[in-house]
């Protein structure tokens, strides 16, 4: 593997430090923190403007740095999307190393790896590169033995019902974010470089339902998204994941606050993101924009011109090559990357649109949660540009949200359509089941016949056409359907094409084969449900 080493002057850093009497010493290279939430939409930051979510870590990285406005998950899943980000390529791209839930194999080499052999220490807290199976044993022998995030830290815990407990609600995980990042810095050598990523496992569910009446939070500070009933109960579910939000935060805001204080934060860049949108109907697990819009900042205090918004779209797949090129390491032994840096965006100091020939990013799903016949997924890919949103929903005879139906495991019986029982209760793991057991949800589906509900529960649940188009500028919750309006048949046409050259050209198995079910294929090491035989199969 060829690498270049820390004694390599960077071509992000000045050059080179002035030493004593003439005397030039190569740049310190520059630490990493890349900080990455579980389920968390673009909207969701005191920076963007939310009202119910406060977020002064976040804000301190764009406020001070660059705030990027269109940044984009490479799916609506924690597992393919972390995969695009940690590989540069697209999920579809990593055969089960892209999927929820199956294996990870030794060819999907995570751009982490060059950088600990090319002398960066390295490490993570919380939540990796997961969903994933990596190797149990010795048998094992195509699969990755570590958490393609790196070496784990996760040895300080919070211990429940004592006065150490800080943790804002009963949901919140009991890893000590912080506490590992201080920890994994002590470890460090004087002087060497570091990377480190924080994986908040917040806010995914599930959460403490009422947390936000002890949090200093009201009902009407929530702003609902227009794809989600105006209720009490989902402002108050709205709540209990900013709760969950605000908490992640606060570790964020502590890491940045000790790099400061020992002197490490001019040489760090640091990233903040999330891996997909936020864990409610008709958001996460769908490639609309609350479901792959997700927050993006990056700040570095020596390197980056700061104070910036940035429009041009980012794709997770850009990341993994942005990273490398800060560090000075060439992406040799990994599989050929389909992203592309945008060092030259961080270097620059304009605003907007920094660099007129990055038009598209590109994103799609598979399988989520087991919520249909066979554990078969929800195929799509989505292209965005400026403007707007294509979906292709590559078998639209399926349901989008899972089936409406499953089996009881234990009888073999069918359970009740909707998965309302007798006495008009929904069941969460009877139906549904690739949106997170929510009270949103069940308030959807238990009031599905109120004619003011019944809208909003069609958007979450009923098939889907094959194709949706949306512009986002005017229509941000993805409501109005373009495809085959005749005053916007020219940019559909664009996007269409544009996607298909995408997909060509990174060999989706779905368009290119030879095997377009290969993703069906992949072993789930998750629990697998059961469900009854669709009419549309023969």
């Amino acid at each position: 593997m060829r690498y270049i080493t820390g004694a390599v002057l960077l071509s992000l850093s000045s050059g080179v430090l002035a030493g004593t009497k003439g005397k030039e010493e190569p740049a310190k290279r520059p630490n990493i923190l890349f900080a990455i939430n579980d389920d968390q939409s673009y909207a969701h930051t005191s920076f963007a403007g939310s009202r119910f979510v406060n977020t002064p870590g976040f804000d301190r990285v764009a406020s001070n740095g660059i705030y990027f406005t269109n940044c984009y998950g490479g799916s609506p899943g924690s597992a393919p999307s972390r995969s695009s980000l940690v590989t540069g390529r697209h999920h579809w791209q990593n055969k089960q190393s892209g999927q929820h839930a199956s294996s990870w194999m030794k060819e999907h080499v995570p751009f982490v790896d060059l950088l600990e052999a090319s002398g960066y220490y390295t490490g993570f807290t919380g939540k990796g590169v997961d969903p994933f199976q990596y190797a149990r044993n010795d048998q094992d022998t195509l699969w990755r033995k570590g958490n393609a995030a790196g070496h784990p830290f996760n040895k300080h815990k919070y211990e429940k019902n004592i006065s150490s407990d800080l943790r804002t609600a009963k949901g919140i995980g009991l890893t000590n974010y912080y506490e590992n990042f201080r920890s994994f810095m002590q470890q460090r050598k004087d002087g060497q470089p570091f990377y480190f990523w924080y994986g908040a496992t917040e806010p995914h569910r599930v959460y403490e339902k009422g947390s936000w009446k002890r949090n200093g939070k009201s009902l009407d500070q929530v702003d609902v998204p227009g794809f989600l009933p105006d209720s009490e109960e989902v402002r108050g579910d709205m709540l209990d994941y900013a709760v969950e939000i605000e908490w992640a935060d606060s570790h964020l805001s502590k890491m940045l606050e000790y790099l400061d204080s020992i002197g490490e934060l001019n040489n760090t860049i640091v990233i903040v993101t999330a891996d997909n949108g936020m864990p409610f109907p008709r958001a996460k697990a769908n490639c609309f924009e609350y479901g792959v819009h997700v927050p993006l900042a990056v700040s570095y205090p020596k390197g980056f011109p700061g104070k910036r918004r940035v429009d041009d779209p980012i794709s997770f797949v850009d990341i993994a090559p942005t990273i490398l090129e800060i560090a000075g390491v060439k992406p040799d032994g990994m599989l050929p990357i389909s992203g592309r840096s945008f060092m030259n965006i961080l270097k620059s100091k304009k605003e907007g649109i920094v660099d007129q020939s990055k038009k598209y990013v590109y994103m799609g799903r598979e399988r989520h949660s087991s919520s249909r016949w066979q554990n078969l997924g929800y195929p799509q890919r989505a292209v965005r540009n400026q403007d707007y949103l294509l979906i292709w929903n590559l078998r639209p005879e399926r349901w989008p949200a899972g089936a409406p139906q499953m089996l009881n495991k234990k009888t073999g019986e069918l359970c009740p359509m909707y998965g309302i029982g007798e006495d008009g209760t929904f069941h969460p793991d009877w139906a549904f089941t690739d949106v997170d057991d929510a009270p949103s949800k069940t308030f959807l589906i238990e009031n599905h016949k109120d004619p003011v509900i019944r809208p909003y529960f069609d958007l979450a649940f009923n098939k889907r056409p094959e194709f949706e188009l949306y512009c986002i500028g005017n229509d941000p919750f993805c409501l109005d359907n373009l495809i085959g309006k005749k005053d916007y048949a020219e940019i559909e046409n664009e996007l269409k094409q544009a996607l298909l050259e995408e997909l060509k050209r990174s060999e989706d198995p779905r368009i290119v084969g030879p095997d377009k079910e290969i993703f069906e294929s992949y072993i789930r090491y998750s629990p697998i449900r059961e469900f009854p035989k669709p009419d549309w199969v023969e």
